[in-house]
């Protein structure tokens, strides 16, 4: 971007300008566009171009494609036949079919019956105009032509087959997809549908083939499996036969009946630990005076539910006589006896209980070591055939291992005879290709449209990498943004033809003896004159104002107008500020203080006394300064100033600085026409002598870092620096930057007298 922020130059002028960066929405890119469209505009058209160009150069090419399915349901009824030709068809499966479509085996055999290693399209140097130039200019480094070998014509036509076919899967399901390109379309759809006959003739013999070794290997493997399970089937029969293993629905007699008996211990043990846990909670209740209900609802026993239920009755009838008549009343007394002897009752009742617990219990605690010593017998019995059970374990596997391997190879043979009389395969052909009407290759909007966004891409990244690298001044906003002061005003570039000076004979004829007249030799530096109405002029007056304003604040009587480098138009600047304020009938010295290179001296008075001289003492002031008749604008040059070594000293000295004082008193303003600041330090002696600087910055070419560099090592001129003028700017271009600084507005306005730019 061009408003690019760097660190200020002078910290005591933020306050004056908004340090706040332009924010980075919309209209930033849109001004980059509009600055930039004629590249944009450019770009788009030649790439465009590129693309017309290669329409109308490329060969047509047509493309056919054949549709071809992987049926699994096709070979349902032949299930049973297809367990060694044929896999079950899923994705992965189906994307390794894509790929044999795509092998060599099946290209070359379309190859070999079509005979294209006799067409010019597969083994030429391609159709159309970059074919041509490309087979012309490969011809070129390839030496003198030989016959190519059959080898070498096949694998040219392969390399080329391979690049007009495409093969591919359609989305998830189980069909693919066929298609052939070429430039003729009958020939693509004939080579589309042969490679779909080649895959399947392909997949056909590859079946017959497997089939046919499985049939003779299964022959001699079913012979050996035959034997080896009859004779392992044998050896079960003969070994139990010798341990008397018996068996029982498939078990041994000693495993089932350790089984039973370790399920009868199981269940006696749960029956012991019921019986204990009774036993366990009645003597928990005997040690209860009277059992509270939820004992008794446990217990299960009306005799203690009746006996507890008459107890807390008593208890009642009992606390409520003891309360009414006094607990020595002979009532109290009867009661509580009865109380005591349901209390007897009650804990005779739960004796009994108890005794019949323990019985149960001793009773079920006695079949548990029964069963246990049963237990104990079986597994002794059973450990003694434990050797010949795993003997017998190993036999009776490797017997129905081989029996096994018996059936299954006896079934795969039987397949495999009938797979061999009966071949098939899923591949079929659900839609052949036929000759394509209109072509596919190039495609006219396709192309069109790359074409044109690839221009805009390219187009917008040339943009802003000019934006990016485009460290020159072009607008106000950037003078104020980086150089922290203001642009006085913006000099289009002005294009004027100079006026041949007159002879020696000429210019005595027309000027008296003695005169000092200016020479208007460089029209440009009386543009203001002879063109008040131009928008140059205008820009100038800008520049007069902000001057005069700046003199309200300071006195502003000595202006020097300098640049960073030369040729940047200072001169041009200030001869026309000084035309201007001289015209408007302002008393105003022009001088020329660049003592290096004197170019106004040059222009305006060539070979005259001057400044120097005045310094010098050899003339006076008033000898020494030339006018123009028609503006009474006074010109001080520099006079003879061949190869001065020291012209900061002479600007720097007393005698100048008495000078400067002098003019003061004489003139409104004396515009003083400075050297730049890159090449020399003569402007950094002129502090104590210049009032305020004008600043010159040729626009669109003077670098930002050159300027913020000279202006930082000067900061005697920043200080006293009125503003800048941006000088020759393109105004067409300029408004593409600031809008507001187009000719638009300028030429409306003068449109009224007839002047116009």
């Amino acid at each position: 971007m061009l408003e690019i922020n760097k660190q200020s130059i002078a910290p005591g002028r933020e306050s004056e300008f908004d340090d706040t960066p332009p924010p980075q929405d919309l209209s930033v890119y849109i001004n980059i566009i509009r600055r930039q469209f004629p590249i944009i505009l450019l770009v788009i058209a030649c790439t465009t171009a590129l693309g017309m160009i290669y329409l109308f150069t490329a060969t047509p090419k047509f493309s056919a494609t054949a549709r071809m399915v992987i049926d699994t349901h096709k070979v349902q009824l032949f299930q049973q036949q297809s367990s060694l030709g044929d896999l079950a068809a899923d994705p992965a499966m189906t994307e390794t079919q894509v790929e044999i479509l795509k092998s060599e085996n099946i290209s070359l055999s379309v190859i070999k019956d079509l005979h294209l290693t006799d067409d010019p399209e597969f083994v030429g140097s391609g159709g159309g105009l970059i074919g041509a130039v490309f087979g012309a200019v490969t011809s070129l480094f390839s030496g003198p032509e030989h016959s190519a070998s059959e080898f070498e014509l096949t694998r040219r036509a392969l390399a080329r087959f391979e690049k007009q076919r495409d093969i591919k899967r359609v989305g998830l399901t189980y069909v693919m997809d066929i298609e052939f390109t070429s430039v003729n379309a009958e020939k693509a759809a004939r080579i589309a549908n042969a490679i779909a006959d080649a895959y399947i003739v392909d997949q056909l013999e590859a079946k017959y083939q497997s089939t046919k070794r499985a049939s003779i290997w299964l022959q001699d493997r079913i012979k050996e499996l035959r034997t080896q399970a009859t004779a392992a089937q044998r050896a079960v029969v003969a070994f139990k036969q010798k341990n008397n293993i018996v068996d029982t629905g498939g078990r041994l007699m000693t495993e089932q009946q350790l089984a039973e008996v370790n399920s009868q211990l199981i269940m006696q043990r749960a029956a012991t630990a019921e019986a204990k846990a009774r036993l366990d909670r009645i003597n928990e209740i005997m040690k209860q005076d009277i059992p509270d209900a939820s004992v008794t609802d446990a217990l299960k026993n009306d005799t203690i539910i009746k006996l507890r239920g008459q107890y807390v009755d008593i208890a009642a009838k009992a606390a409520e006589f003891a309360s009414r008549y006094g607990p020595n009343h002979l009532a109290v007394i009867r009661l509580r006896s009865q109380m005591e002897e349901i209390r007897r009752n009650i804990a005779g009742e739960l004796e009994r209980i108890q005794q019949a617990y323990k019985s149960d219990y001793d009773i079920a605690l006695t079949r548990e070591h029964s069963i246990k010593n049963s237990l104990a017998n079986v597994v002794s019995e059973n450990q003694l055939t434990n050797q010949a059970q795993v003997q017998l374990r190993e036999l009776d596997s490797s017997a129905q291992t081989y029996q096994a391997m018996y059936d299954n190879f006896l079934q795969a043979y039987m397949q495999a005879t009938q797979q061999q009389s009966f071949p098939i395969t899923e591949a079929r052909l659900i839609s052949p290709a036929s000759r394509p009407l209109s072509k596919s290759k190039p495609k006219t909007i396709v192309v069109l449209a790359l074409t044109i966004a690839g221009g805009l891409m390219l187009s917008l990244g040339i943009a802003l990498f000019r934006e990016l690298s485009d460290n020159v001044f072009r607008t106000s906003r950037q003078i104020e943004t980086q150089l922290r002061t203001h642009c006085l005003a913006i000099l289009p570039v002005v294009k004027v033809s100079s006026v041949k000076p007159p002879g020696e004979e000429e210019r005595k004829r027309v000027e008296p003896p003695n005169s000092r007249n200016i020479r208007r030799a460089e029209k440009l530096f009386w543009h203001v004159v002879d063109a008040p109405f131009s928008r140059f002029t205008e820009a100038v007056r800008s520049l007069k104002v902000a001057i005069d304003l700046n003199g309200v604040v300071k006195e502003s009587r000595i202006i020097g107008i300098t640049s960073s480098l030369p040729n940047e138009g200072k001169s041009t600047v200030s001869a026309n500020l000084a035309e201007l304020i001289a015209h408007a009938g302002g008393r105003v010295l022009l001088m020329d203080l660049d003592l290096r290179n004197p170019s106004l001296s040059r222009s305006l008075a060539p070979e005259a006394r001057g400044l120097i001289d005045v310094i010098a003492g050899k003339v006076t002031l008033t000898d020494a300064v030339w006018a123009d008749r028609a503006t009474n604008l006074s010109f001080l040059p520099s006079g003879a100033t061949p190869k001065m070594m020291h012209t900061n000293e002479v600007i720097a000295s007393a005698a100048m600085k008495s000078l400067f004082d002098h003019l003061r008193t004489v003139y409104d303003y004396v515009i003083v026409d400075l050297p730049p600041l890159a090449p020399v330090v003569d402007v950094r002696s002129t502090t104590n002598i210049i009032d305020s600087y004008v600043y010159v910055i040729e626009w669109g070419r003077t670098k930002i870092d050159v300027v913020e560099h000279n202006l930082s090592v000067a900061s005697g001129v920043y200080d006293h620096m009125i503003g800048v003028v941006l000088n020759k700017a393109d105004t067409e271009v300029l408004g593409r930057y600031e809008g507001y600084h187009s000719n638009y507005y300028h030429n409306k306005y003068y449109a009224r007298y007839g002047y116009t730019e």
